[in-house]
């Protein structure tokens, strides 16, 4: 059984910088890093947080770190200071890596650079075991805050694998790497089963469709917002032949839109969760899917629906026997599933996990906030956004304002609806379904 560096060395791909088209020596690369980190007595059973956009840097860094026999903690590049320690304090990170622009709120950390490359090193003497963790992307399930997910290098490889079929990736597409390296999605989607496939993979650190010309791109894979924006494009890219939608639910008129616009490539939807390593199902690389599909269930992946709900068991799933989503489905007889709701809290923000626990204990922890209830709310531009119910006396946008300094960008709440009490049953359990249908829904934003 192969470990993720094994993979991604065995199969060569190229990883280039977007922004300056430099091919990046990613072998040389996570070596050199391997035996700093190893120099500095980091190795099996240690955890790494890495705060960092999508740059090769963040490959090289993880990958070293994944051959020592550590294990990797992507942070999101917006997090704010409270974010980022909570994140390492959870996931019991022993050591932080960033970027130059964030190393000033990070003065105990390794800073990415020639200076990085340049530490002593010593040789990496025992290879990590398939069966420990290689990786810690955070989830927050179903109702909880944000709390690291374990994944192996066995749950690691199997989702490349899987993902590597589902697309037909080959050494001779060019991935676009946009999702965050930090979320499965980008972890394992765009960056570590395209190279281990031989492919290109083409870092970007915001949207900039001109990416796509300029390197030839032939694999898009991104949030509905970005359908969106693709329905609508003026132009076509003909370089490209498959476009997937994955992150959060993708409505059956976009991808059609999307389709009409792009006949020369495949547009299809895909569906996992952090805690599956991010493949559950997914399209045939090489045919649509049905629009509002989310495809077949991945290679050696058994699901089966319980009262609606959809479980799932495979290599790929962080624990041994079914997992269970949260979502209700439905599975065609051409096995095609379609998820028709959550039963879940979560807030999918751009493709992006929001927990209500979170934000609402933020709420709580101000003076003058008594009681507050977080739900997302349909939106045009983002898919769901969160809006805060609270109990208390305070000025609402003051308050939004003040919670949106402490949380990244897209945890930051579209509205604050002021209220004499949250519905709650007898046992105080909060009734969310009943604020979804409150005035605060239809609030303009």
């Amino acid at each position: 059984m192969s470990t993720v560096p094994e993979l991604i060395a065995r199969g060569n791909g190229r990883l280039v910088d977007g922004a300056t088209g430099a091919e990046v020596p990613l072998a040389e690369r996570v070596q050199r890093v391997a035996g700093v980190l190893a120099a500095r007595g980091f190795g099996a059973g240690d955890v790494l947080a890495l705060w960092a956009p999508n740059i090769p840097p963040f490959a090289g860094v993880a990958f070293g770190a994944m051959a020592t026999g550590g294990a990797v903690t992507g942070i999101h590049p917006t997090a704010t200071d409270r974010e980022v320690a909570a994140q390492r304090a959870a996931s019991g990170a022993s050591l932080l890596v960033t970027v130059p622009a964030l190393a000033d709120r990070a003065p105990d950390a390794l800073v990415i650079g020639p200076d990085l490359l340049a530490l002593p090193t010593t040789s990496v003497r025992t290879p990590p075991n398939p069966e420990t963790v290689a990786l810690q992307p955070f989830s927050s399930g179903t109702t909880g805050v944000p709390k690291p997910v374990r994944l192996t290098h066995r749950n690691l490889t199997a989702a490349m694998g899987q993902v590597q079929d589902a697309l037909r990736l080959s050494r001779d597409d060019v991935v676009l790497a946009l999702p965050p390296f930090c979320h499965v999605m980008g972890f394992v989607v765009t960056l570590t089963a395209p190279l281990a496939a031989g492919a290109t993979v083409v870092t970007a650190t915001r949207w900039d469709p001109a990416l796509i010309d300029r390197h030839g791109i032939t694999v898009l894979a991104v949030p509905p917002p970005l359908m969106a924006w693709l329905a609508r494009a003026e132009h076509t890219f003909p370089s490209l032949q498959l476009i997937v939608s994955g992150g959060a639910p993708l409505a059956p008129a976009i991808q059609q839109a999307v389709a009409a616009r792009f006949p020369h490539a495949v547009v299809a939807q895909g569906y996992g969760m952090t805690e599956t390593a991010v493949a559950i199902s997914g399209p045939d690389g090489r045919r649509p899917t049905p629009p509002g599909s989310v495809g077949v269930p991945m290679a050696g992946t058994e699901v089966r629906l319980v009262d609606d709900e959809l479980w799932v068991r495979g290599p790929q799933v962080m624990t041994d026997g079914w997992l269970r989503t949260g979502d209700l489905a439905e599975q065609d007889e051409h096995g095609h599933l379609y998820i028709r709701d959550r039963l879940k809290d979560l807030i999918k923000v751009d493709g992006f996990q929001v927990a209500p626990a979170e934000l609402e204990a933020l709420l709580m922890s101000h003076p003058d906030v008594t009681d507050a209830a977080v739900v997302g709310i349909p939106d045009e531009r983002h898919g769901e956004v969160p809006v805060a119910h609270v109990v208390g006396r305070v000025d609402p946008e003051a308050l939004r304002a003040w919670a949106g300094e402490r949380v990244a960008p897209y945890k930051r709440l579209a509205a604050v609806e002021l209220t004499d009490a949250l519905p709650r049953t007898p046992t105080g359990k909060l009734l969310r379904r009943a604020l979804r249908r409150s005035p605060a829904a239809a609030l303009p934003r």
